[in-house]
């Protein structure tokens, strides 16, 4: 028994901080929890990101219930996708039971109940919390090609039609927008400007607009437009906790491409925003990707090689990303590597492919020799898993068998009306409650299709954006001698140039999204 004790406390040895730290639980080494070997992972170590993985129903779900409130508890924000709606219990206190007395007994937790500053937001008008909204301009391209499941030349090319239209001055806010720059540059009058931007086929562009057509049918579209969220939004605090921004994604379950998408645009955003920070106590904000097998599958290499670049530039701006999913296999090796937290839920290996899986699996951990791990993977419990971190030194730590905490706040849903009431007194419900649809692309194109096909004689129809003064003085103007100068081949030249020069103040970042 000593000895068993001994391991024990050797395993949990080098888990030892001086720093603040989250505590994830006991070492379970033969059968048996010790309260007194704790596994926890360094606050300064999380920026350099983690892995939660297990098949379905091993109790990931309250893993990262678990990780959220300790993040919260010390400060630090926490983005993360509510898809199954479980995770709305976070902004309750949770029940006490015989179930979470034991196994508060079990993991050394002086386990009380506890609510935490909770951020609900929907994407689009059609969710049940705030909705949270992005101008197709600062999505980007590479984004966009994402969601719409382009392949490799079909991105190439709505790259340069997001280049057309950055260097046109034509805002790209909602779909129609791009709806409409896509149909003119497949028309007789926007040929020439199809030839111009790289000698883009005019059936490559149909297909994109087919694409965006049947994202509009599907409901994609209502997320595109403004207000547009302000990822500093993201990383406040209510009375000394980090808020937990919950994204209800019940509503996109059968869009799982648009929010897991979503995700990384809002990951490509603080990175844009966020200035160089180096190694810091504990993180400006965690992210914590759901489902993550979604934002990699069928994914174009450009996206992959951005992913992987933003995963290991992010670190030193002070952000922590969690990678959630069941077989650590639906990473890319390349983002893997960088993922310096591993919490391994129980792993299934019923078929060949799965016991494959499982193979390469004990592979990635260092060895112990307390744990034969092709046995253990697959015979823990709901509530456990094997767990390797970095120290607070950056080594690895021992591999642990480890006993989970149990969430302190509720572990339930709490219903969409609720929900709902919660944002109708949220602060941001002022910002981001109403739509708003100003002038961009598709109001100047159609302006420009009007005045194109105005009577010989008549004056053009004005500009919606014009200022009243700048109208007034032109509709003094003699409407012969106004058409005349703007057939003038140089003042033609001098517009684009001037148009050039104002779309070129737009610049892209990693992920084609705009810079700030």
């Amino acid at each position: 028994m000593g000895d068993k004790a001994g391991a024990a406390r050797e395993i949990a040895a080098g888990y030892v901080s001086s720093g603040a730290v989250l505590e994830l639980g006991s070492v379970y080494l033969d059968g048996k929890a010790d309260p007194g070997a704790l596994v926890r992972v360094p606050l300064a170590m999380l920026n350099r990101h983690g892995l939660v993985a297990g098949a379905t129903g091993t109790g990931k779900t309250k893993t990262l219930q678990n990780l959220a409130e300790q993040l919260s508890g010390a400060g630090v924000p926490v983005v993360m996708a509510d898809i199954k709606g479980d995770l709305s219990g976070l902004c309750r206190p949770g029940t006490e039971s015989d179930r979470t007395k034991a196994r508060a007994a079990e993991t050394g937790d002086d386990w009380a109940p506890t609510p935490y500053p909770v951020e609900f937001f929907s994407l689009g008008d059609d969710g049940i919390a705030l909705p949270v909204r992005a101008t197709l301009t600062q999505f980007g391209p590479i984004l966009l090609s994402k969601v719409l499941g382009l392949n490799d030349t079909q991105e190439s090319t709505l790259g340069l039609i997001f280049h057309w239209a950055d260097q046109n001055n034509l805002p790209l806010l909602d779909t129609k927008d791009l709806r409409a720059v896509i149909q003119h540059l497949t028309s007789d009058e926007g040929k020439a400007d199809l030839k111009g931007i790289g000698g883009v086929s005019s059936a490559t562009a149909g297909v994109i607009l087919r694409a965006l057509v049947n994202l509009e049918a599907q409901g994609g579209a209502q997320f595109f437009g403004e207000p547009e969220l302000d990822p500093r939004d993201l990383m406040r605090q209510h009375e000394g906790k980090g808020v937990i921004t919950l994204l209800e994604l019940s509503e996109q379950q059968t869009n799982p491409k648009l929010f897991s998408t979503f995700l990384m645009w809002l990951l490509a955003e603080l990175f844009e925003v966020l200035p160089e920070a180096g190694d810091l106590d504990k993180p400006k904000v965690v992210f914590i990707f759901d489902e993550a097998h979604l934002l990699f599958a069928d994914a174009s290499k450009a996206f992959l090689e951005r992913i992987e670049q933003t995963v290991k530039l992010i670190r030193s701006k002070g952000v922590g990303v969690f990678f959630c999913t069941q077989l650590p296999t639906d990473i890319p090796n390349n983002v893997l590597s960088q993922l310096g937290a591993r919490i391994q839920h129980a792993l299934r290996a019923f078929t060949p492919e799965d016991q494959q899986a499982l193979a390469r699996t004990v592979k990635t951990y260092p060895t112990t020799p307390h744990y034969k791990l092709d046995e253990a993977l697959t015979s823990l419990g709901i509530g456990e898993a094997i767990v390797t971190v970095l120290s607070e030194r950056g080594a690895p730590t021992p591999v642990a068998w480890c006993r989970l905490r149990a969430p302190r706040s509720l572990m339930a849903a709490i219903g969409s009306e609720a929900i709902t009431e919660f944002c109708q007194v949220s602060p941001l419900h002022p910002k981001y409650g109403q739509t708003v649809d100003r002038e961009s692309a598709y109001e100047k194109l159609t302006a420009r299709i009007a005045e194109s096909q105005a009577p010989d004689g008549e004056a053009p129809a004005p500009e919606p954006e014009r200022a009243p003064a700048r109208r007034a003085a032109a509709e003094k103007e003699d409407p012969g001698m106004l058409s005349e100068i703007m057939s003038n081949p140089a003042v033609k030249s001098f517009l684009r140039s001037a148009a050039s020069a104002a779309g070129r103040e737009i610049t892209r970042g990693l992920f084609g999204n705009r810079r700030r």
